[in-house]
């Protein structure tokens, strides 16, 4: 977990406290003026209110810093459409200029995204004999021979006997937690789970209970108490008890202490939900996630979920498990059910992608991917720390976020970086607590060693103008000269 340093920490709720005081006076002030009050007399407010604040008064000061149109696929480099405002942020309008930079900021990993010389002849052909869309659910003519062909090689590569894919990565966990459990279950969730799994969790109508961020002992701490106590009110034992937990966190770049995890599962006889939206393809020896890398059998996980959106520069997302699992899940999941098929060209993409990483095309490029992918992001984590940057995650994992803290750090990083041609992603509230703003770098293996060390230049001058090095820099390790032999 983040431990703010307590300068760190005064400073920033002070900059908040100024923002919201400023906040509310804007809006007390705002109340007298009728011509801009948007909600007929005696309805409640739409869409201002008291929830709205932060986007009203916060992000709308600095929402030039996101969502930045792009012009490009999302490669090492990408076309950036320049924008400006003449009335403080609040809307944005296209110049129409094109900025190329370097991309920090895509889970292009493996560097699918971009074209490639094996998949984009093939998803463009599967194009030409399909269609954009198969404009159908997958229960109705939504199911083509591509979609059965990556169901059973996606099954295949994770170690699991069967598979089902969805059309959207978040709907893969929003709609299959609810299809799993239900009323009378127990969902015991990691504190900074995804959105998704979040949103699944509520949707279930199951208890939810938290532990603590990757602690494996808070884990079965919640397991022995929820085991005891039973069901609220009736102290009925719980019908299942579900574990959701993800590969790589995608907010903290941190792996998760899954062998552990496990062990703790299976001594309470609760099933094991794995999210590897972030590790299936980046982590690994031949890229089959966090299992293959800490060394846990898929056989001891119950649930394995992964996206197609990261490493393999597609869309989509599926589940893997046992063929009663998939058959279940397959009769009674919305996502399946009731939404479009994933598209005939994104499912394309993933089989040649995969064909890549398991050298099936021939050549030992996915080989030389995934090692790429591997020395660059240890690389970079590394020159990072050594120049004083508080960063969060583990060795191997390709997303470091850089700990800014103070909100007017987060416009100025971003602005600064990108004046410099660098496009970088800062994440702050909802997506992260208040206080733990931060910017997200991704790391690709398209990225070359002289783009390394451009971005590390500029971040590292932007470190200093913003005072984002909260660490005192490690002085670079002089080589002692070898001693000469005397001569006798």
């Amino acid at each position: 977990m983040v431990t703010i340093p307590y300068f760190t920490a005064l400073t920033t709720y002070f900059s908040y406290g100024v923002l919201f005081v400023f906040g509310h006076m804007r809006d007390f002030f705002r109340s007298f003026c009728k011509s801009d009050q948007g909600t007929p007399e005696g309805y409640a407010p739409l869409c201002r209110d008291f929830e709205d604040f932060y986007t009203r008064r916060l992000y709308h000061r600095i929402q030039d810093c996101f969502n930045r149109p792009i012009a490009s696929a999302p490669d090492a480099w990408i076309d950036v459409i320049e924008r400006y405002s003449n009335d403080n942020n609040k809307t944005l309008f296209q110049t129409g200029k094109i900025n190329r930079c370097l991309n920090l900021g895509s889970y292009n990993y493996l560097g699918f995204a971009s074209a490639d010389e094996y998949c984009t002849p093939q998803v463009i052909k599967s194009l030409k004999s399909f269609s954009p869309s198969t404009c159908s659910s997958r229960v109705d003519g939504g199911t083509t021979v591509l979609h059965n062909e990556l169901e059973t090689l996606i099954a295949s590569f994770v170690g699991k006997p069967a598979a089902m894919v969805y059309g959207m990565g978040f709907a893969t966990n929003s709609t299959s937690i609810p299809a799993l459990i239900g009323k009378g279950g127990l969902i015991i969730s990691d504190s900074l789970n995804h959105s998704s799994i979040v949103a699944g969790a509520r949707a279930s109508g199951s208890k939810v209970a938290v532990f603590q961020h990757n602690t494996p002992s808070h884990l079965e701490d919640v397991l022995r108490t929820a085991i005891a106590e039973g069901q609220p009110r009736t102290h009925r034992p719980w019908k299942k008890i579900i574990v959701v937990v993800e590969g790589i966190y995608s907010m903290e770049g941190e792996l998760c202490k899954l062998p552990e995890i496990v062990a703790v599962c299976k001594k309470y006889k609760a099933y094991t939900y794995l999210d590897e939206a972030h590790s299936i393809g980046a982590v690994g020896k031949s890229g089959r996630g966090i299992c293959e890398l800490l060394g846990v059998d898929p056989a001891n996980i119950d649930i394995m979920m992964g996206t197609f959106t990261k490493s393999f520069g597609s869309c989509g997302g599926y589940i893997a498990g046992s063929k009663d699992l998939i058959k279940y899940l397959k009769s009674v999941s919305p996502g399946h059910l009731y939404a479009t098929a994933m598209t005939p060209p994104g499912v394309q993409q993933v089989i040649s992608a995969l064909k890549v990483i398991l050298g099936e095309d021939g050549s030992n490029r996915g080989a030389q991917k995934l090692a790429r992918i591997r020395e660059n992001s240890n690389f970079f984590r590394a020159e990072l720390q050594k120049m004083g940057c508080e960063v969060l995650g583990d060795h191997d994992s390709p997303v470091m976020p850089i700990m800014l803290y103070n909100p007017s750090k987060i416009p100025a990083f971003s602005r600064e970086c990108f004046k410099r041609n660098i496009a970088v992603v800062t994440v702050a509230f909802p997506a992260t607590p208040l206080l733990l703003s931060r910017v997200r770098i991704c790391i690709s293996a398209s990225h070359t060693k002289e783009d390394l060390l451009r971005a590390l230049e500029v971040i590292s001058e932007v470190g200093d103008m913003v005072h984002v090095k909260y660490f005192p820099v490690e002085p670079e390790k002089q080589q002692q000269p070898k001693e000469e032999k005397k001569l006798c």
